[in-house]
């Protein structure tokens, strides 16, 4: 668990698991539950916008920083350093540092989260405070200081128990995925995720060492279900399949596996477009049956509309089976297939590019590149966009390099209007390796999308379609 924390291995995880939590977490190198419950505190809007979130790492990470502190402000909150974490801390500080009663502390807190219901009643204490600092002597810039970190930090901070149930939740999550990692990132998917797609899920469950099998009629059950190593997909990860036509092949199989499509359409009631779907997403893979081949059959089998439901027999009879031409299909076109059908490919997103990456850089090697200017691809995961001080656009982004590491990049606003984002897929990022307190990120100066290959599916019928040229003599 504490490998975990430290490294921030922490996708699936409550809470825990967006990209500036990781960061976070890489900076601080929490390995306890106490450190734990101050950083689910510490990512909040407040304390990064009262300044107060970076000094808290320096002060966590090396103890000689912690004489930074008011010798007052280490008083009062010892176990944070000196830096208001917590929606409390603000009581204590306008107690303790302030003057106030307690009772002025509490309207103060209120009216900084908006919850005053007298906007005289807090101007008058907001007044009184500054009084009661300025007659104990303490020197005007310091009063002002801790009155912009009251001021930017309360709207948005956590109450201490908030964060302790977070931390609770988080850490009993580590502890799954820890000692059962597999099992937790079935049920993480079974639960729809959390802060990224399914997608990224699966690519989590594979770099823990499962093999991820698409929907299988005999395999396969609404929900992912895990046999060993080996992930099957649900059918309800299936887009546009019909829940009544998994229940009915969950309900054909409990007497018996399917032993061939003839023996799937002869117990499952089904019509053309749905058998179409389980056909293409490789469902029947265990036929060892070309797929084409096996669409075909089912063409010839199925009437297109209405199909009747399945009855039993005293006698089976003979299938007829027709004679089918040569079909052949390539593991790219089930890429495709699955791209159409789950919404992402069960393969390497890289192993569809249309060139062949050259680039050495990996995620892995950047620590040796701090400063330096580098080019590096990745395929994109989830991009945040935010605003500088003045309202213009920057993004932060996610990728995952060819060895499925994270990177994370940053894209002021210059870059970001330059070089936008455009949907998924895999980006060419050139910029600089910035290295903070064991948190690396690339600084972009610009960026691609690279082109993939053209979809194998339909460009035989597209070659067919072109118009041929004309020989000149």
């Amino acid at each position: 668990m504490k490998k975990l924390l430290i490294n921030a291995k922490v996708i699936g995880c409550f809470y825990v698991e967006s990209p500036a939590m990781r960061m976070l977490l890489k900076k601080l190198q929490v390995d306890n539950y106490l450190g734990l419950v101050a950083a689910s505190s510490v990512i909040r809007p407040g304390v990064a916008k009262s300044g107060m979130m970076r000094e808290y790492i320096l002060r966590y990470r090396f103890p000689e920083k912690r004489k930074n502190a008011h010798p007052i402000m280490l008083d009062i909150m010892p176990e944070t350093f000196g830096v208001m974490v917590y929606q409390e801390d603000i009581i204590k500080v306008a107690h303790y540092f302030g003057g106030l009663s307690l009772a002025e502390s509490d309207v103060l807190r209120r009216g900084m989260s908006g919850k005053s219901r007298s906007q005289k009643e807090f101007t008058k204490v907001k007044e009184q405070f500054f009084t009661n600092c300025l007659n104990s002597g303490k020197k005007p810039p310091l009063i002002q200081e801790i009155w912009k970190q009251i001021e930017s930090f309360a709207g948005y901070a956590f109450a201490k128990g908030h964060s302790a149930s977070y931390a609770v939740e988080s850490y009993q999550s580590l502890f799954l995925k820890a000692y059962y990692p597999l099992e937790y990132m079935v049920a993480t998917l079974n639960n729809y995720g959390g802060f990224y797609s399914t997608e990224l899920y699966i690519h989590e469950a594979r770099i823990l060492g499962a093999t991820i099998h698409a929907p299988c009629v005999n395999k396969s059950k609404n929900s992912m279900v895990i046999y060993g190593k080996d992930i099957f997909i649900g059918f309800v990860f299936l887009q546009s399949l019909k829940l009544k036509t998994s229940q009915r092949i969950l309900e054909a199989r409990n007497n018996s596996t399917f032993k061939s499509l003839n023996d799937f359409i002869d117990r499952v009631p089904i019509s053309i477009e749905q058998i179409r779907i389980l056909i293409k997403i490789n469902a029947f893979k265990f036929t060892g049956i070309n797929k084409r081949k096996l669409l075909w059959e089912a063409h010839m089998k199925i009437k297109k509309v209405i199909f009747k439901e399945t009855s039993v027999t005293l006698f089976k009879t003979e299938p007829i089976n027709y004679e089918t031409p040569k079909l052949l299909s390539s593991n790219l076109e089930d890429a495709f297939d699955q791209i159409e059908l789950l919404g992402y490919p069960l393969c390497s997103p890289f192993d569809l590019l249309s060139e062949n990456l050259s680039n050495s850089f990996r995620a892995k090697n950047l620590q040796n590149y701090n400063t330096q200017m580098i080019c590096i691809e990745g395929y994109l995961v989830t991009v945040k966009k935010t605003q500088t001080t003045n309202g213009k656009q920057m993004f932060f982004g996610t990728f995952l390099d060819l060895d499925g590491d994270f990177l994370d990049t940053v894209h002021f606003p210059p870059v970001a209007e330059k070089f936008p984002f455009k949907g998924k897929g895999i980006y060419r990022l050139k910029g600089k390796v910035i290295i903070e307190l064991d948190s690396i990120s690339i600084e972009v100066t610009s960026m691609e999308r690279l082109a993939i290959i053209e979809d194998p599916r339909y460009a035989d019928s597209r070659k067919s379609q072109r118009p041929k040229t004309k020989k000149t003599n």
